[in-house]
């Protein structure tokens, strides 16, 4: 083979390596769906197809038949959290039952509601969302006391803190849409005058300070559609039956999702966030995956997300003082949680100066250009 390509024509060889780069690249960029193949898709379908108004018809369903994912009953709630007035931002972060350690961080850490107040001088609200610990009719008795027991420690960590919301549906992956569902109608019957909404993982660090000054300085201006995060556009539904987002086609039968944003970390403003819940009241939300529920219900009310380039994704967000002191949430964080918040509390000029700011770029490039791609931030982010 080798002696046949010595034989070729340079002009020939120049064309079959050309052809088996284009065919790589080709390949490459089937099988990972990359992001220049996915907005092509996701024009395409938008603008060309209306395919995002057929899956509006196609998922709306009647108030009564909606309610079936909504009306469950509160086992643990917290009515009086947003008597404050004056709310800068309501934070949920999904959590499970047994994930005691995990709250108890947050709290000592980001979501230090004292310490935000009194040194960054705005009111955020942080509650976490759960749901119930079930137990079958044909499981031992000993699981059955077992979960009651975990549900009584959940009551006194509620007796302690005032922070945790609950509802009597299971606490599983499944219904990680049901979590989000709460969360905007609690926000809508109790906290309706917060001027944003945030939900977030319980594994994730969130750059208060940062996030605050943004907020603040982004509420001075029109916010009437505004939703931020990391955004994924023209993302097909995974419909290999074995992954954890499996999707199928009864459940979502178009070829690719509206935009919507990672569901680690994002924010929306109150306008938002209340036209959402009203979708949330036709629609069907059946679908599991609830950053992608996110997006079916902006493609309702007709709000896009915009992406932030410091909202992390699924990747953790590699260490340097130049990445961090931009951040505005990082994912995959609990055992190292005190020391980021130590380094986000405390001051330190980072990039200053025409030097500063150089290094910065470099060492921001070097850390977050990879050939490869990770779920964190985008090599967009080593420039701004």
């Amino acid at each position: 083979m080798f002696v046949m390509f010595r034989r070729m024509r340079k002009c020939q060889r120049v064309q079959l390596m050309t052809t088996c780069l284009v065919l790589s690249v080709v390949m490459v960029c089937w099988e990972q769906e990359s992001a220049i193949v996915n907005h092509v898709k996701s024009y395409s379908y938008r603008y060309l197809d209306s395919g995002f108004l057929a899956i509006n018809k196609s998922l709306t369903v009647t108030r009564e038949q909606a309610r079936a994912f909504s009306n469950f009953r509160y086992l643990l709630n917290n009515p009086d959290k947003c008597r404050d007035r004056d709310v800068l931002l309501l934070l949920f972060v999904k959590t499970s039952p047994e994930n005691f350690e995990r709250r108890r961080a947050i709290r000592a850490t980001w979501g230090n509601e004292t310490y935000i107040h009194s040194s960054l001088g705005a009111t955020v609200k942080v509650l976490f969302a759960l749901g119930a610990i079930r137990t079958k009719a044909n499981e031992p008795s000993w699981t059955k006391r077992n979960a009651a027991v975990f549900q009584k420690q959940l009551v006194e960590e509620n007796d302690l803190h005032g922070d945790l919301i609950q509802q009597d549906f299971l606490d599983s992956f499944h219904n990680l849409t049901l979590k989000l569902i709460l969360q905007f109608h609690w926000m809508h019957r109790r906290c309706a005058h917060a001027r944003f909404f945030m939900t977030a993982d319980d594994d994730i660090f969130v750059h208060m300070p940062n996030l605050v000054r943004y907020l603040g300085a982004a509420s001075s201006g029109d916010v009437a559609d505004f939703w931020i995060g990391k955004v994924h556009r023209g993302a097909p539904p995974i419909r290999h039956k074995h992954s954890k987002y499996y999707v199928p086609l009864e459940m979502y039968q178009w070829p690719i999702y509206p935009d919507y944003t990672a569901g680690a970390a994002y924010v929306v403003s109150g306008e938002v966030a209340h036209r959402v819940y009203h979708a949330t009241l036709t629609l069907n939300a059946s679908i599991y995956i609830d950053d992608v529920f996110m997006g079916i219900c902006g493609n309702a009310i007709g709000v896009s997300p915009q992406d932030h380039v410091y909202f992390a994704g699924e990747g953790k967000t590699p260490y340097h003082p130049c990445i961090y002191s931009q951040m505005m949430t990082s994912h995959g964080h609990v055992e190292d949680i005190y020391e980021l918040w130590q380094a986000a509390t405390q001051a330190r000029e980072t990039g200053s100066g025409l030097v500063g700011r150089l290094y910065c770029t470099a060492m921001k490039w070097s850390l977050l250009c990879k050939p490869w791609y990770q779920e964190t931030y985008s090599c967009r982010a080593a420039f701004v």
